[in-house]
């Protein structure tokens, strides 16, 4: 992996909540009514795909080409391994579902797993400097 990679992750996860949060707005309750509902699926799959393997990716960017990482970055990424597999699990969730309306959007946005995955990448992007 590379940082590009890394970043390629983290603009998917940033630009997929973005999206939701406009489509949590929109009021649609079924997403083949809008246009935006066409594209809520690939926002969902692109989420998903960001996080398999992100805790790696981020592992691989802040060891900077060395294999040793301190106790404290070790627990981070322990962290975000979890919070990833906790809001996977929710957009998932999601994703499974018959109709994808913008309050079941905005009941995901409001997920503490998403939002502590967001604080996660947040803090350890800016660590990484990507």
């Amino acid at each position: 992996m590379s940082a590009g990679d890394l970043k390629r992750r983290i603009d998917a996860i940033e630009d997929g909540y973005e999206f939701f949060l406009a489509y949590a707005a929109q009021g649609v309750g079924d997403e083949a009514a809008s246009k935006s509902g066409e594209q809520v699926r690939g926002f969902l799959c692109g989420f998903i795909e960001a996080l398999d393997g992100l805790a790696e990716a981020f592992r691989e960017e802040l060891a900077g080409g060395g294999s040793d990482l301190s106790a404290a970055t070790e627990a981070a990424l322990a962290v975000l391994e979890r919070d990833a597999e906790a809001a996977g699990a929710m957009v998932r969730f999601v994703q499974a579902q018959d109709v994808v309306s913008s309050q079941l959007i905005d009941n995901l946005n409001a997920s503490i797993h998403v939002r502590a995955l967001l604080t996660d990448v947040f803090v350890l992007g800016e660590a990484a400097g990507v």
